[in-house]
Formats: C-alpha cells, structure tokens, sequence
C-alpha cells in the first residue's frame, strides 16, 4: 500500500511539472492522453466492472461535447457556469442520453446488448451530420474559451491543468464509487446477475444506473475535448472512437482501475509518436492488441502484477534473468515484425508498383528501409527477419527453463521437509 501511495505521489508531481518540460505539441497531445484516460475509465466502469460490453459509447463522448460547446455559447463563460465548471455540461448531458439510451440498452445483455448500443451510436452518427441546429452539420459547431477566475484560459498550459484537475477528480470519484455498495452491485452485475435478481434487487435499474454514470464521465471526457480545440463536429460520434475506447481498455487491463487509464495514455503516445514514423502504425495498433489479448488477457497492467509477484515469491535475484530474457525476447520479435510489416508495405505500395511497371522485365528494385537499400531476391533480406524471430523464440524457451528452474528451487525444500522430520523422528 505504501509503495503504491508513493508511486500515486511520484506520478502527480510528474504529471504537474510536465508543462516545464514538454513543449507545446507535446503538451497538447499530453491533454489528449489525459482525456483518453479518464474516457477508458468511464468506459470500463462499464465494461470492465459491470460486465456490459458497449460498442458505442462515443455516442456519449459526443453528446457531452455538443452539450458543452452550447453551454459555451449560451453562457460566455460567466454566470454559475464559467469555463472551469464547463464539464459539467457535458456530465448532464452524458448522464441524461446515458439514461435513456442505458434504460433500452439493458433490456437485453450479453451479444444482444453490445448490438444495441452500437446501433444507438450509429444512429446518432448518421443523424449528427443532418441536424446542423443542434450539431452544426458537417462543419460541427465552433466556441472559444472565456476567461474565469483570474485566468484567461489562452494558453496551453492552463488548458492542461484545467484539463488534469477534472481528470484527477472524475478518477477519485469513480475510485470512490468502487468501494460504495453500489459499486459492489456493480461487480455482481458482472459475476452473477440471476443470483442478484433472487435476492431481490432490481437488475435492469442497477445496469440502468451504472450505464447513465459510465455515460456521464464519458461527458466530461468530452466537453474536456471540446475545451481543448474550442470546437466539435460530427467526428465524435465516429465508430472509431468507440473501438478506440474498446482497444485501450482492454491493453490497460479491466482487473485493476487505473488499468485502462494506463492503456490509453501509452495507446495515445504511440499513436502520436509512430504515426509521424510509418503509415502503417494501425496495423501495428492492431497487433499489439491481438498479442495482448491471446497472450496477456489481464493486460499491461496485469503484466505488471505478475512481475511484481514473480519478484516477490523467488526474490530480485533469481528474476532479473527471468526478466532480461522476456525483454530481449520481445525486443528480438518486435524489430523482426517492424522489419517485415515495413517491408512489406513498401513493396504493396503504389510506389513501388510504379516502379515495377517502368521496367517490367527487369530485375525488381531495391527497397530502402532504415537508411539502407535492400534487395528484394536476397535471402539475407528476408533472412534477418527470420533470425529475429528465431532469436526471439530461442529466448523465450530459455527463459521459460529459468522460469522453470526457479520453481524447482522453489519447491524443492517443501519437498525435502516431510523427509527431514521423519529423520529426526527415527532419531
């Protein structure tokens, strides 16, 4: 518990000096990671601790971001609700669309549910577009940040703090809600909803509930977004936002809370930072999805708790190789997949078949990737990605055996205890 409050410590202090050491492309994309967080803990507040798997929840997102950029309108950040208090327009919008479509959503649960959340989002992305009242059409609605309580909201910097202050709060109130009984109701939702129905309680007003309070900080999260670019359009509502919040929940892990806020931050910095290096960084989005999914179900974040308790049941020692032979194995089989995706992408590309088409009967050009030319027939080109992942699986059976060996260790003095008593008996 103790190591945990200090790491909650480590990372505040971290996440406030952040605009004295980013400039301020990557402080903005630091105010969307923030924003991807708390949208992935509204959302596994659904999913992850109730059970309810949703398709749509950028439905909700959208909504409180429409809500807020009226509320701006209206208002001009003065009276009871100035710019500070602004997501709290969003929330009343989330909670209230959240409600209602979460009243018709829980009538069914399991595929049938998941479908019906995602036609509400669907509808009300095709309807956005044509409602340009309330939704501005497809140029969306614009705003701007008024000042407030002695600040003028201008720069940068004081849109990130805004921006963490309510992110910080939503979090510590959904935390809270976890440790409330309704938030106990809420795992049985996701354990035993029958047994929940015979010992009386109302199931379909509890999902309701818990649906219309996932809604309502997806809200925040959006009317955050909207305090960020200072406009919305209809994009909000895009299916892919939704899959987004999907994806990051499950690579942070349902089984810890700050788990998918952890997943969206990293999904959000390595969509920012990859897609500047290669086209095909969805692809590798993907990938890395999938791997998490057949081979980590808990995710990063349970990565993490198996680590710990890996140090914790065979000592610091005995798992640093452990350790240092699944980092190199991952690190040998993701510079052999990045070797072999970007290779292939350059040879599918339309470039590269205007090249083949100039000289149809020649020899095929050569490709350069990472600053080196290489020959398409050579079999060290596609040598060195099969080295990669040979190495990469070599390692991973090794470490494997010391895994092995330190659970032999482990148990072996248990083993040898029975035999050591009854020595000293016939003593």
């Amino acid at each position: 518990m103790r190591i945990h409050l200090i790491a909650g410590l480590a990372g505040l202090v971290l996440m406030a000096a952040l605009p004295y050491l980013l400039s301020q492309g990557l402080l903005n994309a630091a105010i969307q990671m923030l924003i991807a967080a708390l949208f992935a803990s509204a959302y596994n507040l659904l999913c992850g601790q109730a059970g309810m798997l949703s398709f749509g929840h950028a439905a909700y997102f959208g909504v409180g971001a429409f809500a807020t950029v009226h509320a701006m309108n209206a208002v001009g950040g003065a009276g009871l609700l100035p710019t500070p208090l602004m997501p709290l327009a969003g929330a009343v919008g989330g909670l209230i669309f959240g409600g209602i479509a979460g009243w018709f959503a829980t009538q069914r649960s399991g595929t049938y549910f998941a479908m019906i959340t995602l036609a509400i989002a669907e509808l009300v992305h095709s309807l956005a577009p044509h409602l340009k009242g309330v939704f501005g059409g497809e140029a969306g609605l614009s705003t701007m940040r008024m000042p407030a309580w002695g600040f003028d909201f201008g720069s940068t910097t004081q849109v990130y703090y805004l921006t963490l202050a309510w992110v910080l709060v939503s979090l510590v109130l959904l935390y809270a809600y976890t440790r409330t009984p309704l938030g106990r109701l809420t795992l049985g939702l996701r354990e035993n909803s029958h047994r929940l129905r015979f010992l009386g309680y109302n199931v379909h007003g509890v999902a309701t509930l818990v649906f219309a309070l996932s809604a309502m900080f997806s809200g925040v999260a959006g009317s955050l977004q909207v305090i960020s670019n200072e406009s919305a359009n209809y994009v909000v509502f895009d299916p892919a936002l939704s899959a987004a919040a999907v994806l990051n929940t499950y690579i942070g892990g349902v089984q810890v809370f700050l788990g998918p806020a952890l997943g969206a931050a990293l999904m959000t910095f390595f969509g920012y930072f990859v897609s500047d290096l290669t086209r095909s960084w969805l692809l590798y989005q993907g990938i890395l999805f999938v791997l998490v999914m057949m081979f980590m179900p808990t995710g990063l974040s349970g990565l993490a708790g198996l680590a710990a308790s890996l140090r914790q049941r065979y000592g610091l020692a005995r798992t640093m190789p452990v350790f240092g032979l699944a980092l190199g194995a991952a690190a040998a089989a993701t510079a052999g997949a990045v070797f072999l995706v970007e290779l292939l992408q350059r040879l599918f590309s339309q470039e590269y078949r205007a090249m083949l088409q100039l000289d149809p009967g020649g020899a095929w050009p050569s490709v350069t990737l990472f600053g080196q030319a290489w020959q398409v027939s050579s079999v060290a080109t596609w040598g060195l990605p099969a080295l990669l992942f040979g190495a990469a699986a070599l390692l991973a059976w090794r470490c494997r055996l010391r895994l092995a060996a330190c659970e032999s260790a482990d148990t072996a003095p248990a083993a040898l205890a029975p035999q050591v008593r009854d020595s000293k008996e016939a003593i």
